[in-house]
């Protein structure tokens, strides 16, 4: 059991990570496209990306306390 646990955690953790670079791909389109309005045009995606960053790390399964 938990050694399922441990994979499902690993298996969420690397989802979400691939989201974030999906986010990142599509950024990165949106900035070509748009030209020099790229700043205006793609705000909403670099901020969605910015905090997917923060937020969506890969994470192991053991946690040190200090």
């Amino acid at each position: 059991a938990k050694l399922k646990e441990r994979d499902d955690h690993i298996r969420e953790s690397w989802v979400k990570a691939m989201e974030a670079r999906l986010v990142r791909e599509e950024l990165d389109k949106c900035q070509q496209g748009e030209g020099v309005n790229h700043y205006e045009n793609c705000r909403w995606l670099a901020d969605k990306y910015t905090t997917m960053l923060r937020e969506n790390r890969v994470k192991g399964y053991k946690t040190i306390d200090i």
